[in-house]
């Protein structure tokens, strides 16, 4: 979850809004989360059901990072360009730790891992490509699509839980996340539109 507004833009005119240091508390606590990701993945490995709760903890803490500086960003005004793009990228990281490490260990078919890291990729890249004519925001279906991958990827770390529920879940992820994705190619090509046209007057 980017720290952007719910409505995905910041209401404020850019012209008036004074200028936003990269360094502030919501990006340091976006690249805290960035550095638990090789924590998370080593006690992910390390044999034992201690390990394994470990490995639960810091994924979710590491999760509920997101929620806090997406807040410190909105609530004190500290949005800004890197934490448009180093928000989404430590997301990513954490997912994509979490999500090849279940394949590896086997527990998660390898499909499930290369479409979901897939489309995230390709947003990243695709976020890349037109960042000279701004930067695409992240969208409320991007919000719910991170919050069902978390779900996910809990449900199957969490000792105990049903396989049935654990596909459901994982099933709703994969929909919404390939949903979310052709959508960021939509605005994508619109961003680039409006773009051409502003050039052009």
């Amino acid at each position: 979850m980017t720290n952007t507004p719910e409505t995905g833009t910041d209401p404020t005119p850019a012209t008036t809004r004074p200028k936003v240091s990269a360094w502030n508390i919501a990006n340091v606590v976006t690249v805290i989360r960035l550095a638990m990701v090789p924590l998370f993945a080593v006690c992910l490995f390390v044999p034992g059901t201690g390990w394994r709760v470990t490995a639960l903890v810091v994924f979710l803490v590491a999760s509920l990072t997101d929620l806090l500086d997406g807040e410190l960003a909105r609530r004190y005004g500290l949005i800004t360009d890197f934490g448009k793009i180093a928000d989404p990228i430590a997301d990513k990281a954490l997912t994509g730790a979490a999500l090849i490490s279940l394949s590896v260990l086997d527990e998660l078919p390898w499909w499930v891992t290369i479409v979901i890291l897939g489309r995230e990729a390709g947003v990243t890249l695709l976020r890349f490509a037109v960042i000279r004519h701004g930067v695409i925001p992240a969208s409320y279906g991007g919000k719910v699509k991170t919050v069902l991958q978390i779900a996910a990827i809990v449900s199957y770390m969490w000792p105990g839980v049903p396989g049935p529920i654990r596909w459901v879940v994982m099933g709703a992820a994969v929909v919404v996340t390939v949903g979310t994705g052709l959508d960021y190619v939509i605005r994508a090509v619109r961003l680039r539109q409006v773009a051409k046209r502003a050039r052009a007057r």
